[in-house]
């Protein structure tokens, strides 16, 4: 027992040392920190971790959703996403911020841009946030940002060609007008109730800065940031999900996977069949006929099948760009900036999945709350089912996509046509990490008012859509 006490005090005072040490050993200590805890969410056997009682699987899910997170997402999505919010505060002109995205920008131009943004990026809840927290630091309105903030994950075009497939047409049309409006409602909504609080912080003068001593002109910063932005696009662009298959002796049937589980380490797509008298018939197959098959021809499965290549060719061009038109002196401050991002999203994030994955564990897979008591809750197109269904989508991390198998699952148990529109209108937007995230950035209040409008707009439009599905109009 002294022993123990004793390690404990010291690695107490360790970690009190390190503030003594210089800013480059801190900032490294701090990055073999967060290395060593990526490596261990990405390579550590959560998968053979035993099962027990609820506690221990609530546990064991909430590692194994970060490791999903760890393998999934921070390489490809969040890594690049980081060092474009740092090019943003180190290379965009604040001008161009004022112009497009501040207080006194034109209101239909700054609105149009953040939706219009946010449709190119099509990035998740997490991703988005370090271009929010690099436009709102750098002088943006809150209205503008809070609607690109919104727009980033909630107007996914694939998710929303994917939603009008699998769950029909009318769901997938209510949740791009949903998805539109609300990004603009929610901005407005958010400039109006801190209209005075955000002329006051445009006049302090905070984001005044000199005029840009760079060099470079408007068109090579533009290919700079094209370059950054079509890593993230081309190196994320997910296998096409719609394969032509056989099943039953029947060929050329045309299927969209919903999703995959690991069974008795074989993993089984579960698909459902669209067009055609079996439309709506869900059939299952393993891992390697799936791999054998060949998705549906298209723009998307040719885009998927040379993305690397794209990925690659951007990249080169990157490093083109910085060898010639960047000082050693800028790309030092770009890693900084990016760094100072990194150190502010990266373990909010990981606290953030872990507590969800306790809370709700991974799609098909709960934790301490039991999918069947959302699904019991979420019934017919009662007040009570929407708000349930916004609240529990706030609250629930959805990998980009991973809403639609979700969907299906529950409407399949008996959930409404109204609260899904909810959920799907409220799930992609937001989540646990996310909403620690924006916390930091705009404050408590300002986080709060936010989560209120986006699950309040969703539980109307979820009441409303199901009372016009309810008489089948």
């Amino acid at each position: 027992m002294i022993a123990s006490k004793s390690s404990f005090f010291v690695r107490i005072y360790g970690y009190m040392a390190m503030k003594q040490w210089s800013a480059p050993a801190r900032a490294a200590a701090t990055l073999g920190i967060m290395l060593a805890v990526f490596l261990a969410a990405y390579f550590l056997p959560f998968e053979s971790l035993p099962a027990g009682g609820t506690a221990v699987t609530a546990g064991r899910e909430s590692l194994l959703m970060l490791q999903d997170y760890a393998r999934h997402h921070v390489m490809l999505c969040l890594v690049p996403a980081l060092f474009i919010a740092g090019a943003i505060s180190c290379f965009v002109s604040q001008a161009a911020v004022m112009k497009y995205f501040g207080a006194r920008a034109h209101k239909a131009v700054a609105y149009t841009v953040a939706a219009v943004s946010g449709t190119i990026l099509a990035a998740c809840s997490c991703t988005i946030l370090p271009l929010f927290a690099g436009i709102y630091k750098r002088g943006a309105g809150l209205g503008p940002a809070t609607a690109f903030l919104y727009s980033g994950p909630a107007i996914n075009a694939l998710a929303i060609i994917l939603t009008a497939r699998v769950l029909g047409w009318e769901l997938g049309l209510a949740r791009a007008i949903g998805a539109i409006v609300f990004s603009v409602v929610i901005g407005l909504s958010m400039h109006l109730i801190y209209r005075k609080e955000e002329a006051a912080r445009q006049v302090e003068g905070g984001f005044y800065v000199p005029d840009d001593a760079s060099g470079r002109s408007l068109w090579q910063n533009a290919v700079y940031f094209a370059a950054m932005i079509g890593i993230l696009v081309f190196a994320n662009w997910a296998k096409p999900t719609e394969f032509d298959i056989a099943v039953a002796g029947e060929a050329d049937i045309r299927a969209v996977v919903l999703g995959s589980e690991n069974s008795g380490g074989n993993v089984v797509y579960k698909m459902q069949i669209v067009g055609g008298q079996r439309a709506g018939e869900q059939c299952e197959l393993d891992a390697a006929r799936i791999a054998s098959m060949t998705p549906v021809p298209g723009l998307a499965t040719s885009i998927w099948h040379v993305k690397w290549w794209v990925t690659g060719s951007f990249l080169t061009l990157l490093v083109a760009l910085l060898m010639a038109w960047f000082a050693r002196g800028e790309l030092r401050e770009w890693v900084g900036s990016t760094w100072v991002f990194a150190k502010q999203i990266l373990p909010l994030l990981f606290v953030g999945v872990l507590v969800a994955g306790v809370l709700l564990g991974r799609p098909g897979h709960p934790a301490l709350i039991p999918e069947s008591w959302i699904a019991e809750s979420l019934g017919g197109n009662s007040l009570r089912a929407n708000l349930f269904a916004s609240v529990a989508g706030a609250l629930m991390y959805f990998a980009t996509l991973t809403e639609v198998p979700i969907l299906q699952g529950l409407l399949g148990a008996g959930m409404g046509k109204g609260p899904a529109l909810a959920l799907l209108l409220a799930g992609p937007a937001l989540s646990l990490p996310s909403m620690l995230v924006i916390r930091s950035v705009m404050g408590t209040r300002k986080t709060l008012v936010y989560v209120s409008l986006v699950v309040v707009l969703s539980t109307v439009a979820g009441m409303s859509y199901g009372a016009i599905a309810t008489q089948g109009v």
